[in-house]
């Protein structure tokens, strides 16, 4: 048990019966009233995110979870092949429990796998992935104004908004989090 006080963003709590990760959380103390923590929770099942305030002090379950790192292998209709690195047992892990980073997932990537009470709950892709454009507009030369961007669809079938100058063939980095270009590789 911990108590709302100790509360640090990405933490990962049980609460109500289910596991959250703490997205934000802020400590407040009114003139008048005693104080509390209002925060910002995200179910790790669901990824639905929920708005919570704790009392002071009050103490709620810390959520210890296991991490694995598993191989992508292949994907099949709406299921996921993942291989577990020490033990090499395959695991099918659906489309829903991947969310959104499913569209940057290639083959032979390492991910964790997350684990509670020996239950798959969840997955954690990495931060940047560094994938190859399969296909775009070609830019044109003089086509510099600053700020331009132009779709870019992506060897996994993902889209994303890339510079002018980015052409197809060229690898470039993505942030999974927000699906975002961050730089060509």
């Amino acid at each position: 048990m911990i108590s709302t006080n100790d509360f640090k963003n990405g933490m990962t709590i049980e609460y109500d019966g289910q596991i959250f990760t703490i997205l934000e959380f802020q400590h407040v103390k009114p003139g008048k009233g005693a104080a509390f923590v209002r925060s910002k929770l995200k179910n790790f099942k669901t990824g639905t995110i929920t708005e919570k305030t704790f009392r002071a002090g009050e103490k709620v379950k810390k959520a210890h979870l296991e991490r694995k790192q598993m191989q992508f292998l292949y994907s099949a209709d709406d299921d996921y092949i993942f291989m577990d690195m020490e033990d090499f047992d395959q695991m099918t892990i659906n489309k829903e429990q991947l969310g959104e980073g499913v569209k940057f997932l290639k083959e032979n990537a390492v991910i964790n796998v997350l684990f509670h009470e020996g239950e798959n709950i969840g997955v954690e892709l990495p931060t940047f992935v560094e994938l190859t454009i399969s296909e775009t507009e070609p830019g044109v030369k003089g086509d510099t104004v600053s700020g331009s961007t132009k779709p870019a669809k992506l060897e996994t079938g993902a889209t994303v908004h890339v510079p002018l100058f980015i052409n197809e063939g060229d690898t470039i980095k993505v942030d999974t989090r927000t699906g975002e270009y961050i730089e060509r590789v």
